[in-house]
């Protein structure tokens, strides 16, 4: 990967609103793969039932998977994501989401995701389907800089 889309990606992860909403923090971005992490916050993440909301483990999954899938320099759109939901994190726990690219082709691309706490216990896992839209990420992500 190229290192003007690699520091493309990374200020458009810091300048990101959801983002930066929920503490989000881009900790490791290589060639199809991306690791994504933020604390747990149940004061703004919890469900009606005073525990994790899919919702906000979903949206650390999507971060990774949006980094990761822009690596190869193509605009990559999602088609279709899976999660299997396996635990519920804790207050306070650090969550790290880890996307990395199981295959390729010309107009899709497969990533394996997981989600695990700080002490390395799976809280979910995932598989997602990008379209490759044929568009130049470098380009999109400067143009969107200037917005």
């Amino acid at each position: 990967m190229e290192t003007e889309l690699k520091k493309a990606i990374e200020r458009a992860v810091k300048n990101e609103p959801l983002a930066k909403a929920m503490g989000m923090e881009l900790v490791e971005l290589g060639p199809g793969r991306s690791a994504v992490a933020m604390t747990y916050d149940p004061v703004k993440m919890d469900n009606i039932y005073g525990r994790a909301h899919g919702g906000a483990v979903f949206a650390l999954i999507d971060e990774a998977f949006e980094t990761a899938s822009q690596t190869d320099g193509t605009v990559a759109v999602a088609l279709n994501v899976n999660v299997t939901y396996v635990a519920a994190p804790g207050a306070g726990d650090r969550l790290r989401a880890e996307a990395r690219m199981a295959s390729r082709t010309r107009k899709t691309s497969l990533f394996d995701i997981t989600v695990t706490d700080g002490d390395g216990a799976l809280i979910a896992r995932c598989a997602a389907l990008a379209y490759r839209t044929g568009k130049s990420a470098l380009v999109s992500l400067k143009k969107n800089e200037k917005e």
